[in-house]
């Protein structure tokens, strides 16, 4: 039997997830670049396309002979495609894990490899059913199939065992002519359309030119394209293409980011960090005159009984008076009700501090998961199991602004920050990230977090202030727009406004009441409907 090309190889898989992974922020610039995510996906589909063009192999039992063809080809490239995409993308775990968490260098080699290849299946799957699904007969049709099946992966990934969706394909688009659908259908549905238009750019080349519905559909989708492109040029620049700029805010608020850039290998050591956090965000917390004063997520790495004598009632004191707001990162609780990772938040005229609780927990940080001990005993994280707080809690207002604050990857869930949507008179006009991911040191990891506060800015069209302890300590705008930035791994306090938004997007009307099972309807059903018509 005659092999696949070469560029349908098993190692080209690989090398096409490596790209995907690059598309969501390279090392070079931090910057998502859409059009390589779109290729990079494309390469998997035409790998997959070569498996179809030849006889199936659905029951031999020699590996090399069932390579050629059938869902073994679909298997085999989908996980490869997947363990270079995952691996490439959160690789800085090993810095966690080897450098703050002495686990030897092999070790944390392998558990970043067997992470990235667990998660990989979901693809391997994804890739194996299109085979059973798609024909050449039926590009179209076929393309739909991959982007369900594809979606269905991505959100298999995103929810099961708590989920870990970081890296989702849609982060790519950030900047892309796709980024006004994150408003309509969020980062799952914009991952879609682009896996569909991967899948059909791949299958391009099998469509038969002379059928007027193929040139048409193809037409249809290049002008769609430049429209969409020139609408996200616009909304970003109105005057530039003679649009009204919009009227004076109604909702603007002085605020003051602090980033501390305490390592975080002294951070939670009594005498040096500890010391360090307590001074320097003490002083800027009482000296700082912004009407909101923000700081990271356990700027305070000490619970406040452990706090010096008289540190936290100097706080609540400094914001009982007028005009002045703060928000801060701390650890709360007690052995008996359990220890939270939580925000506190203080202002003039309230009985009790303000307190949100974090919900999305980190695996192996903020909570072990059953039968993993073993794991975390080799490790040395100051961390453990932490208790969750609830979803949808309640936002801090202040200034006719409500704060909902999320702690480090919980911007992440956009569904669960959509969950405070479901009241439009109480939806949060911005979102507050405190965050510390100083444990991934000078990395990639810091550029894509940015991108994925800007995704969920574009998806509730709320501003996103991000106070980090080493970066990215920015004011995003409702438009994901990154409007100041504070210098990684710099100290300093970064000062702006922000503008805080009423309406709601229809992203935020669906999610917040029916979380994600819209899209996985959706994807089921077409993928009942290709399998239907792949029999028929």
């Amino acid at each position: 039997m005659r092999s696949v090309h070469w560029l349908a190889s098993p190692v080209m898989a690989l090398l096409a997830g490596g790209l995907q992974a690059l598309a969501l922020a390279d090392p070079w610039t931090g910057q998502a670049h859409w059009w390589l995510q779109l290729l990079s996906l494309a390469w998997l589909v035409w790998q997959l396309a070569q498996g179809l063009a030849r006889p199936r192999a659905w029951l031999a039992s020699d590996w090399g002979q069932s390579d050629t063809g059938g869902w073994r080809h679909g298997l085999l490239r989908g996980w490869l495609f997947g363990l270079g995409w995952l691996t490439g993308t959160f690789w800085w775990l090993f810095i966690s894990m080897h450098t703050y968490g002495g686990l030897a260098a092999p070790l944390a080699v392998a558990a970043v490899l067997a992470l990235a290849g667990l998660l990989a299946i979901y693809y391997a799957l994804a890739a194996a059913l299109f085979m059973a699904l798609a024909s050449l007969r039926r590009p179209w049709l076929s393309a739909l199939a991959f982007a369900a099946l594809w979606t269905l992966a991505e959100l298999l990934r995103g929810t099961l065992f708590t989920g870990f969706p970081w890296g989702a394909s849609g982060y790519a688009h950030v900047d892309g002519p796709l980024a006004f659908l994150a408003r309509y259908v969020g980062v799952y549905g914009l991952g879609f359309v682009a896996a569909a238009l991967a899948a059909l750019l791949a299958l391009t080349p099998r469509m038969r030119w002379g059928n007027a519905r193929s040139l048409a559909g193809i037409a249809v989708l290049l002008a769609l394209g430049a429209g969409l492109w020139g609408w996200r040029h616009c909304e970003l620049d109105p005057a530039r293409c003679g649009m009204a700029s919009p009227s004076q805010p109604a909702l603007l608020t002085d605020v003051a980011l602090l980033q501390g850039n305490i390592p975080q290998d002294e951070k939670f050591v009594p005498g040096t960090g500890i010391a360090d956090s307590l001074r320097w965000y003490g002083e800027q917390l009482r000296d700082n005159q912004a009407a909101l004063v923000v700081a990271p997520e356990t700027a305070l790495p000490l619970l406040p009984e452990q706090l010096p004598e008289g540190y936290w009632q100097a706080l609540v004191e400094r914001f009982a008076g007028p005009g002045q707001a703060a928000l801060l990162g701390v650890p709360l609780g007690d052995m008996e009700t359990g220890y939270t990772n939580s925000v506190v938040g203080f202002k003039p005229a309230q009985a009790q501090p303000y307190r949100y609780d974090k919900h999305h927990l980190v695996p192996f940080g903020e909570f072990i998961p059953p039968f993993f001990k073993w794991f975390v005993r080799m490790m040395n994280i100051p961390l453990g199991d932490f208790a969750r707080g609830g979803v949808g809690q309640a936002s801090f207002e202040w200034q006719g602004q409500r704060l909902a604050p999320n702690v480090c990857y919980e911007d992440l869930f956009g569904e669960e920050l959509g969950a405070r949507f479901i009241d439009a008179a109480r939806a949060p006009t911005a979102f507050v990230n405190l965050s510390n991911i100083a444990w991934f040191g000078d990395s990639v990891a810091i550029d894509q977090h940015l991108h994925i506060s800007r995704m969920r800015a574009l998806e509730f069209e709320r501003p996103m202030l991000r106070a980090t302890n080493t970066g990215a300590t920015a004011i995003i705008d409702h438009r994901g727009v990154v409007t100041q930035l504070q210098p990684r791994l710099t100290r300093g306090v970064l000062r702006g406004q922000f503008e805080g938004r009423t309406h709601v997007t229809p992203f935020a009307r669906w999610v917040a009441r029916a979380g994600l099972w819209p899209l996985w309807g959706l994807c089921a059903l077409i993928v009942l409907v290709c399998g239907a018509r792949r029999r028929a």
